[in-house]
């Protein structure tokens, strides 16, 4: 979102001044030094395009719409994570309510909120490409439409990026529950298929081993590594002992070391680089 921005901000940083009313100025102006003068990075190309176009209004509200999408999915996902269903994160006094209700609840006010906003921001820029749709060229008093809804959009953004951050300032973590959830669902399947394909069974065939496995395993209320060797077996005999620290949550993870992936080492690494990248950005 933050590299949307600073594309945006290239091609709207471009100075109008001096196309007077649609066609430009009869005075012999330097347009590129008044654009420089002005903090501009240079001036526009066209005088007509100059005073027809609202692409940089348009352009800002889709930044605004599409990093309010994706601040719309932080929240759900943070919403359900507080509930007491998943039970996965604990939300601070400062972004919940009490119920009016229910004494006993804590309503996840700023993430639906933060929620809620994203219509508002996305029908702004809807409402702006509709004025715009079936304009002739040169300026149109229809045009005047473009304040209201951007300045809206951009202050409605601004907030929620500040509530979402706040939201993560006092956020606690359940590591009992998140770690019992990320070892049940059977997620260590694909390291038992690979196991198997190592010591020689072609992927297709470990593929229906370990379908058969977690459908026994399944019946029999257990977890893959909670199967004993001889029930393990039964699927196929080239299952040793040494299959069980493999199925290990621990195992699952750090067998994920590509780029992007989710082992420990990888997760640091991510961290690491965010940390750096703000640095650079916001110096002390």
């Amino acid at each position: 979102d933050f590299s949307r921005l600073q594309d945006a901000l290239a091609r709207l940083n471009l100075c109008p001044l001096g196309s007077g009313a649609l066609a430009g100025t009869a005075y012999a102006i330097d347009r590129e030094a008044l654009a420089l003068d002005l903090g501009f990075a240079g001036a526009t190309r066209n005088s007509l395009d100059s005073v027809a176009d609202r692409d940089h209004v348009v352009e800002l509200m889709h930044c605004a719409s599409l990093s309010m999408v994706h601040l719309s999915r932080f929240a759900e996902d943070l919403i359900f994570y507080n509930t007491g269903e998943a039970g996965f994160v604990e939300l601070s006094d400062k972004v919940t309510s009490g119920s009016s209700l229910m004494p006993q609840k804590k309503n996840p006010d700023a993430l639906e909120l933060i929620r809620g906003k994203t219509g508002r921001v996305i029908g702004a820029q809807t409402g702006m490409l509709m004025t715009l749709k079936a304009l002739p060229l040169a300026y149109n008093k229809d045009m005047q439409e473009d304040k209201e809804g951007l300045f809206d959009a951009l202050d409605t953004w601004l907030m929620c990026l500040d509530m979402a951050a706040l939201v993560l300032d006092d956020l606690r973590i359940n590591v009992e529950r998140t770690r019992a959830a990320a070892e049940g669902g059977y997620a260590n399947a694909t390291e038992l298929a690979d196991y198997l394909v190592a010591r020689g069974i072609p992927f297709r065939e470990a593929h229906h081993i370990v379908g058969a496995t977690v459908v026994y395993a399944l019946g029999v209320a257990k977890p893959l590594e909670g199967l004993s060797l001889a029930e393990l077996q039964r699927f196929s005999p080239v299952i040793g002992e040494d299959v069980y620290p493999v199925l290990s949550l621990q195992a699952t993870l750090g067998q994920r070391v590509a780029k992007g992936g989710v082992s420990p080492a990888r997760v640091a690494e991510a961290v690491a680089f965010m940390q750096a990248h703000l640095a650079a950005r916001y110096p002390a």
